[in-house]
């Protein structure tokens, strides 16, 4: 009626209430009445945004990648910020201008150029992994950037949703990586199986150096053995040695003894000859018959005996000799008696 709207805002919102090209009332949530010929009212939300973004990237070997995040803001200078751009809005609350966009795509330049800058100097595989990186990037670009200074804006912070190459590319990193992980795994298999073989030739190894030396173990102690029997035939021969020279000993002593006993018998035998000729020698001489009668025998078989001794002697020279039979009788029954 006559001009005069009255107009509410919501508590995010801070208001500019400006009469006559002056600040009339400023703050936020603020209702009010205002006469509308005079008046202009700038409305800047004071809440907090989640700016997305995709970016597509050229990197140092001219692939292409997209980068998809987001930026979140807020606005903490509101009157430094409709200064620069138009927030005003209608008396029903409408902007007529979309200058919030504007200020979205201002910081989607900085963050853009930030990213460029960076995914420039990189590689393909390496921008792929660099979304930290491009975080970092991007924060450091928008709190370093005086046109976002101006603006009366904070940045609370940007992440790195994705970063992805072309289909085209991306399948054939998929297949270099699988390809490459296809041979880390042959490598792993070879590895694996060059371990085994290893452990095998060690435990083979092990196995004939114990062979070695249990073979080693075994002609010490074939040479100890040996050298036993060798000591042992040694000791043998020493005794049997020993023996035979105890044995020779013995033989000479029994030789020596034998030789003086051999001795002394032919002594003794000498002396009981020469005894026995000194004995004998008167009678040698002697005829043994005159010995004979001398014996003064009185057996008359003896004298009988004796006769025909002397009769066998001078048997050339008797012609016949008579021999009655009685004293044949007589010589045989008393023999056989």
């Amino acid at each position: 009626m006559f001009g005069i709207k009255h107009i509410k805002f919501d508590s995010m919102t801070y208001i500019l209430h400006f009469k006559n090209g002056s600040i009339a009332r400023e703050g936020r949530g603020l209702s009010f009445f205002y006469f509308e010929p005079n008046s202009s009212i700038a409305a800047i939300p004071m809440g907090s945004n989640d700016l997305p973004f995709i970016f597509n990237e050229s990197t140092n070997d001219y692939q292409t990648v997209t980068i998809q995040g987001q930026i979140s803001y807020k606005i903490n200078n509101p009157k430094t910020l409709a200064d620069i751009l138009d927030f005003t809005v209608k008396d029903n609350g409408q902007y007529k201008k979309n200058d919030i966009e504007k200020l979205n795509q201002r910081i989607i330049n900085v963050a853009q150029t930030a990213t460029s800058s960076y995914i420039h100097g990189i590689k393909l595989k390496e921008s792929i992994r660099s979304a930290k990186a491009i975080e970092t990037g991007i924060l450091e670009g928008l709190k370093s950037s005086p046109a976002i200074g101006m603006l009366g804006i904070e940045i609370l912070g940007a992440n790195i949703l994705a970063v992805t190459a072309t289909p085209e590319m991306s399948r054939a990193l998929e297949t270099e990586t699988r390809e490459k992980l296809q041979q880390e795994a042959d490598q792993a298999i070879y590895e694996r199986r060059n371990f085994a073989v290893e452990q095998e030739r060690k435990i083979k190894e092990s196995e004939l150096n114990t062979e070695i030396a249990v073979e080693e173990k075994q002609k010490q102690i074939a040479e100890k053995q040996m050298e036993t029997k060798i000591q042992n035939a040694d000791n043998d021969r020493k005794l049997r040695e020993m023996r035979v020279e105890a044995d020779i000993s013995v033989e000479n002593q029994r030789k020596l003894l034998i030789e003086q006993k051999t001795a002394n018998e032919r002594a003794e035998a000498e002396t009981q000859g020469f005894v026995i000729e000194t004995t004998l020698k008167p009678y040698r001489d002697i005829d043994w018959k005159i010995i004979t009668a001398l014996n003064n025998n009185s057996d008359p078989k003896f004298n009988i005996a004796l006769a025909f001794r002397q009769l066998a002697e001078n048997a050339d020279k008797i012609g016949n000799l008579n021999i009655s039979p009685e004293l044949l009788e007589s010589i045989l029954s008393d023999k056989k008696r």
